[in-house]
């Protein structure tokens, strides 16, 4: 179903569009970063109070390790950081006092994101910036200074203000470059540069922090040690996000294999490693080699907390994707809705969560796939009522479903249910975005498309010569998103009886676009010198026409070669 799938893709834009601050950290670190989600209004802060207590303190209470990284019996602890008393100050008061500061900064700073009051949680992130830029000005350039530089940068991850951490980043790495490895907590410093410059594309640079931070690690716990877990997954993270698959598994492995030497191999420990790897094989094309770690995933969480856990269901819908990229689609819708079933039995996440949303859309694409999209629609109109139940009749998230849900009518050829949401989707989206962005045009062109099926040519083609508009001002006259407005143009005006002449100038376009997107050899290229051919013969410009035609059947004798056509 190929509407459905690219409408699908646009909503995961979307979704992605909002969720990225909370994927900034390696998985293990995810619980730290939930302090800054998505934001209150009106709130007065005391920026002063932030840093009554010596800024040294900051470098021992920032970060906390996480379960992967929790010792065990008979394994080594740190020597320095917070599980370590001999490098905590004097003054235990005043360290709590400073904790609980700031704790409370954190607290703010999730709060006012989650109220959707990002210009307030910036304004606070900059003033504790220009608290600690003053003393980096002053010539105090420790470890304490990154570590609060460290902390602000995450903030800044968590708004959306990538440009200003790219510049925190860079006085980071100078800070970090003087100090000496056995300084307290560096590693764990390292470890959110080397995850922040992966999130902005630099690998380079996301490497040389990781593998610091490996190197004072495997120096202070050794080698053995599964407080390496935790590094090895963000330096596979880069391999995988660098498109260097093979170091990536080599990474995944390699702390697969430490987790099952310490934990065991069952130990619920290894689920963040083993869908890291998973996940990169699916990516890879390796679905059947991914196979073996989703089943152990679901195997891991069926034994500890049974078959009926919201866990145990996240892993099936994991596993499903497997069976899909294999082709065993009976297998696959029975291991969604399982999962979903699950999920809604055991509460284990809201009915309006993201996760389950692309569950259900992700169970009716493929339902639509192996020809059931009755079943499909149900679920889409599923996605759209859960929607508008909790965010109202008008909300722009509905724009997605509704476009999907349309998508399958005019599937089924229901087309006049399609028209009724499309047109709903382009209220929303003008009222939301205006009458001149580009993102209108998605429900615009499936409009014009639907009224063409439905005989309403003349509306058909307004609706075709505004995408047209829009999308020639917002992405260049040559560019592909115009190229498929000039297509449905031609459609429409071809039934209309436009001038053969004018039509014939707008293939050209078409043509012109689809060599320089897809090259002179592609399929859609051919489709296009077809009409051409047509238009051509239709004018009698016969000297045009057979130039066209030979390369026209250079083609069809290629494709016919590949069993095509």
């Amino acid at each position: 179903m190929a509407e459905l799938r690219y409408l699908r893709h646009f909503e995961l834009a979307v979704l992605r569009t909002n969720k990225v601050a909370l994927h900034t950290l390696p998985v293990c670190d995810q619980k730290f970063m939930t302090c800054f989600p998505v934001c209150k209004q009106n709130q007065k802060f005391n920026l002063k109070q932030l840093y009554i207590m010596p800024i040294k303190i900051a470098a021992q209470c920032f970060v906390a390790r996480s379960s992967v990284g929790s010792l065990r019996p008979g394994e080594k602890g740190p020597q320095n950081g917070v599980g370590a008393t001999s490098s905590y100050p004097d003054n235990y008061q005043s360290m709590n006092d400073f904790e609980r500061q700031l704790q409370e900064l954190f607290d703010d700073i999730k709060q006012m994101i989650r109220m959707g009051n990002k210009n307030d949680a910036t304004d606070l992130l900059k003033a504790n910036y220009e608290m600690v830029n003053e003393r980096l000005s002053g010539g105090t350039k420790g470890v304490e200074e990154a570590a609060v530089l460290d902390i602000i940068a995450l903030g800044f991850m968590a708004v959306g203000d990538f440009n200003f951490v790219g510049s925190l980043l860079n006085e980071m790495k100078e800070v970090v470059d003087t100090l000496k490895d056995d300084a307290p907590r560096l590693d764990s410093i390292l470890m959110h540069m080397g995850s922040m410059y992966s999130t902005l594309g630099n690998f380079e640079r996301s490497l040389d922090a990781y593998q610091r931070a490996i190197y004072i690690m495997e120096r202070t716990y050794g080698k053995d040690s599964t407080f390496l877990v935790t590094h090895y997954l963000g330096v596979a993270k880069v391999y995988g996000s660098d498109g260097k698959a093979a170091k990536a598994v080599e990474m995944y492995q390699h702390a697969i294999t430490l987790l099952e030497s310490s934990r065991g191999a069952e130990s619920k420990d290894l689920v963040v490693p083993l869908l890291g790897l998973g996940n990169l094989l699916l990516k890879e094309g390796r679905a059947k080699d991914a196979e073996a770690h989703f089943v152990r995933v679901l195997n891991i969480y069926t034994s500890l907390y049974g078959q009926n856990d919201g866990r145990s269901g996240m892993a099936m819908s994991s596993l499903a994707q497997v069976k899909w990229a294999q082709g065993e689609m009976d297998e696959a819708i029975h291991l969604y809705k399982s999962a979903l079933q699950i999920l809604k039995e055991s509460n284990y996440m809201s009915v309006d969560d993201n996760i389950m949303e692309k569950m259900r859309v992700d169970l009716a694409e493929l339902l639509h796939a192996v020809g059931r999209g009755r079943e499909g629609r149900a679920l889409l109109e599923e996605c759209l009522l859960i929607t508008e139940r909790n965010k109202g009749n008008e909300h722009p998230d509905l724009v997605t479903h509704m476009m999907n849900l349309a998508s399958s009518y005019s599937q089924s050829k229901n087309y006049v249910e399609a028209e009724r949401l499309l047109r709903r989707s382009l209220k929303i989206m003008t009222k939301q975005m205006g009458t001149d962005d580009q993102s209108i045009t998605f429900p615009m062109m499936h409009l014009a498309v639907t009224l063409y099926h439905l005989k309403q040519d003349e509306e058909a083609e307004q609706f075709a010569l505004e995408v047209l508009r829009i999308r020639e001002k917002a992405f260049g006259e040559d560019s592909l998103p115009v190229g498929e407005a000039l297509d449905c143009l031609v459609s429409i005006q071809t039934r209309l009886g436009k001038d053969d002449s004018e039509l014939l100038k707008l293939l050209k376009r078409i043509l012109k676009i689809q060599e320089k997107e897809f090259g002179h050899d592609s399929e859609g290229v051919m489709v296009t010198l077809k009409k051409i051919v047509y238009y051509l013969d239709r004018l009698g410009r016969r000297h045009e026409k057979f130039p066209i035609q030979r390369r026209l059947s250079v083609l069809r004798r290629k494709y016919k070669q590949m069993g095509r056509h």
